[in-house]
């Protein structure tokens, strides 16, 4: 499945649901699409299906600005844990 993107504004909040491939070769319409979005601004990642380590270094950052991740699986969160560490 490839990248699909769907925002959406719940209690004052930028949500950006994310369905699919969070990789390399999609990571420039996601960044266009969030472009100019700040704190407060949430990624849920409930229906994403596969990251490679350019979508994880891109989760790493948003979290980093400030970008809530929310239903984040538990390998992507220790896979950034482990970018962060090297």
């Amino acid at each position: 499945m490839p990248l699909r993107i769907e925002k959406t504004i719940a209690e004052g909040k930028t949500v950006f649901r994310v369905s699919g491939r969070v990789a390399f070769e999609h990571l420039a319409e996601l960044k266009a699409e969030i472009e100019g979005s700040g704190r407060g601004t949430v990624l849920d990642l409930e229906h994403v299906t596969l990251v490679d380590v350019d979508g994880v270094r891109f989760l790493s950052d948003c979290d980093v600005r400030g970008f809530e991740l929310v239903h984040c699986a538990p390998y992507i969160r220790e896979w950034i844990a482990r970018e962060r560490q090297s």
